[in-house]
């Protein structure tokens, strides 16, 4: 078959067979990859399913099947974004439920155990509207007394907030299916870690106003035979420390975590005992995340004295060996650029792994030979090679912004097999903002980036200042300046672009979804640049997102403007729900209705203050969405909402679907 011949066409202009029709009807979510024996195990989440998360498992002889049947949902919602649903132990999975309850009762977020072969059976009561009701996550299984050991959090009637508590759920006996509590007394707890022997408990703890990449404390305590906790004591954090991951070695001698204490989240150790910590390496890159989920890995034992740990330097992801006896990190050469959810044993390793060039997907590595195979993508698209020609590759790009420092992101240019722009014609430009904010721009293939860039739109993906990958002082930042620096470094990135002929400052638009959404706001509302944008469940009220939001997010803002209502002057000044006169430009809202921690209260304040000012302003409410939409329907809409709406209103481009 002969190419297509190329047509002349001005950017965003292009038609494109990257549509949102494809994307929804291949694409599905990939996380939380697992070994349990010879087996591999990893979650999925479909929107084709209405954003149904399920197990999968692939056996020794490489088939792969779905574990989870229907009716059942494997989520948490522990800290509202959950993580850390499930954990695997010599086949049998133990889960938590996300259900509606019957007739429109209480939901299900029980725990079930589900047996090889067998149904999944509840092992937690069914919630009690008077009594309130436990969620779970982070768990793991203590095969010798006979106990799920995880993060309960339990929600009373009455009460503005849940209290969090390390649990221990017996799984026989007469006292199966009740709730002990281990630790509390903290606001927040995660990744309990049990001994290899049994005998004593690590987890991570912390208080409000902190958030976990600002502040945690390693415990440790002693577990006796019939589970019961004593001698707990803190080993490392606070003061401004974070520490990340704690993991026990095979022979229980040494307690490993990440910690920020030189300036980047890097490895440690101590004797888990209240013994010295000791770096196992120093280097100016990321082996740490923001703890916003559960479950989250970046490294693993490979045997008694190596690790198999990823970081991220310079912005992008990798995969090495440390030796635990020289400190030693040997790189591994992959073509993945942002690596996650690693496990390993001394044989094998899986983990999450993607590119510029490849969705995501789980891969498993043989760790004698370093030969890696993909055993699941996040969507085939991109192994087709008809639409190889229409996917722009991400170019890392660090541009000056305010007070002489220097900013980062990832530039996508327009890319098409089949258009080309005339002589001199400039592109518009999509900024996109990430969540968190404390979060970072992904490199893996983004097919919601390439429905833009086959058109002739250019993408930025702005990492800010306060963003990660970058090191503790690039994080710290955003410290009391959410709304000033993430905006200012947006709006650079821009300006960058355009000066260089990459991007035309007429057709700039700025788009972010929850904190990212917050930002675009702001940019709109505190900055003439940008000629207009899209907020996707973003916060218009910073105020009422400290009064309102749950618990885990509460106390969030003292860091990013301060404390509340203290500083409510300061909420009122950098909140764009507040200064939607200065807000001139179209702007598209899209909100789910069961959202917690944006409320749609929020968004539709914003939107009548706009409306009543005559302002041109898009509202798309989707029914049973949350923070964060899953439905693939509701994917869809938003994605061609946006560009419909910026096609009309500011891009003057004509609907190129």
């Amino acid at each position: 078959m002969s190419p297509s011949p190329i047509r002349t066409a001005p950017f965003g202009f292009w038609r494109s067979p990257i549509t949102s029709d494809l994307i929804v009807a291949q694409s599905i979510g990939l996380s939380e990859v697992r070994l349990d024996g010879d087996a591999v195990w990893w979650l999925e989440g479909r929107p084709q399913e209405g954003g149904r998360s399920v197990l999968v498992r692939q056996g020794q002889d490489g088939h792969a099947s779905d574990a989870t049947p229907a009716g059942f949902n494997v989520r948490t919602r522990v800290h509202e974004y959950g993580g850390g649903a499930w954990t695997v132990a010599d086949g049998t999975v133990f889960f938590s439920n996300d259900r509606p309850g019957p007739a429109g009762g209480p939901p299900d977020h029980r725990l079930y155990r589900q047996a090889p072969g067998a149904a999944p059976v509840a092992i937690t009561p069914a919630t009690d509207p008077a009594a309130g009701e436990w969620r779970f996550a982070d768990g793991q299984i203590d095969a010798r007394r006979k106990l799920w050991i995880g993060v309960g959090e339990h929600h009373t009637p009455g009460r503005a907030h849940p209290d969090n508590a390390i649990v221990a759920v017996p799984l026989d006996g007469a006292q199966a299916g009740t709730v002990r509590i281990l630790a509390e007394g903290r606001d927040f707890f995660s990744s309990p870690r049990l001994s290899p022997d049994g005998s004593r408990l690590a987890w991570l703890a912390w208080d409000h106003p902190h958030m976990p990449w600002v502040e945690t404390v390693l415990h440790v305590a002693d577990l006796a035979a019939d589970g019961s906790v004593s001698g707990a004591r803190a080993l490392a954090g606070g003061s401004g420390e974070s520490i990340f991951q704690p993991e026990w070695s095979p022979d229980g001698a040494q307690l490993v975590f990440v910690s920020d204490r030189s300036g980047w989240w890097n490895l440690h150790r101590c004797d888990g005992r209240g013994g010295p910590v000791e770096p196992i390496l120093a280097l100016a890159a990321e082996f740490g995340q923001p703890q916003w989920v559960f479950g989250l890995s970046t490294y693993a034992f490979a045997g008694p004295e190596r690790l198999l740990c990823s970081y991220v330097e310079g912005g992008l992801g990798k995969l090495g060996f440390v030796d635990l006896a020289t400190g030693a990190l040997t790189p591994i050469a992959l073509p993945f650029t942002d690596i996650s959810s690693v496990r390993a044993n001394d044989r094998t390793a899986v983990f999450r792994g993607g590119s510029p060039r490849d969705a995501a997907s789980i891969v498993r590595l043989d760790l004698a030979t370093l030969r890696w195979e993909v055993l699941k993508r996040a969507t085939e698209i991109g192994q087709d090679p008809a639409l190889r020609g229409y996917f722009s590759e991400a170019q890392p790009v660090e541009f000056p912004t305010a007070g002489g420092r220097t900013a980062f992101g990832l530039y996508y240019p327009p890319a098409s097999a089949d258009h080309a722009a005339p002589e001199g014609d400039v592109p518009p430009l999509v900024v996109k903002i990430h969540g968190g904010p404390t979060s970072a721009s992904s490199s893996t293939l983004n097919l919601g980036i390439q429905y833009w860039t086959s058109r002739g739109i250019a993408v930025l993906d702005v990492n800010y200042g306060g963003s990660t990958g970058y090191g503790r002082a690039y994080r710290d930042r955003l410290n009391l300046s959410w709304g000033i620096v993430d905006v200012q470094d947006a709006v650079a990135g821009a300006k960058h672009l355009a000066a260089q002929g990459l991007a035309d400052p007429a057709r700039s638009v700025i788009t972010g979804g929850s904190a990212g959404g917050y930002t675009a706001l702001a940019a709109l509302a505190f900055d003439s640049y940008f000629a207009g944008g899209a907020s996707h469940f973003g916060v218009s009220d910073a105020a009422a997102l400290a009064r309102d939001t749950h618990k885990f997010e509460s106390r969030y803002l003292d860091w990013l403007i301060g404390p509340y209502p203290a500083e409510a002057e300061r909420y009122r000044e950098r909140s764009p729900l507040f200064h939607a006169d200065r807000l001139s430009k179209p702007v598209i809202f899209f909100q789910g209705d069961e959202d917690e921690v944006v409320p749609p209260n929020q968004t539709e304040a914003m939107v009548d203050a706009l409306r009543a000012k005559g302002q041109p302003v898009g509202y798309v409410l989707f029914a049973g969405e949350q923070h964060g939409f899953r439905k693939a329907a509701n994917i869809q809409r938003a994605l061609d909402g946006e560009l419909a709406f910026y096609a009309v209103e500011i891009f003057k481009t004509g609907l190129a679907f």
